[in-house]
């Protein structure tokens, strides 16, 4: 039975120790959810008009106009989250 639950229990220590925590796995996927919303902004901003420099609007502004134009992007709320989260990032 103790070998059974020490096995278990070394198990778990292996898996946590795999999966990606702290501040290294947050800038992670930061990095990524910032390229994934950088891709989202020139793929389907890019089919109607030309892209604008993120500079080019404070944050409170990119919020309107990402609110504004989602829809007519047909994006989804978290695609448009990743899109407004990629632009401020840039600012």
């Amino acid at each position: 039975m103790k070998k059974t639950i020490f096995s278990t229990f070394g198990l778990a220590l292996l898996l946590a120790s795999c999966t990606q925590t702290g501040t290294a796995g947050k800038k992670m996927a930061r990095a990524e959810a910032h390229a994934e919303g950088k891709t989202i902004f020139e793929n389907s901003c890019h089919k109607c008009h030309a892209l604008p420099e993120p500079k080019a609007f404070t944050d409170e502004q990119w919020v309107g106009l990402v609110n504004s134009m989602a829809p007519k992007a047909k994006l989804t709320e978290a695609q448009g989250k990743l899109v407004y989260d990629y632009v401020a990032a840039s600012n």
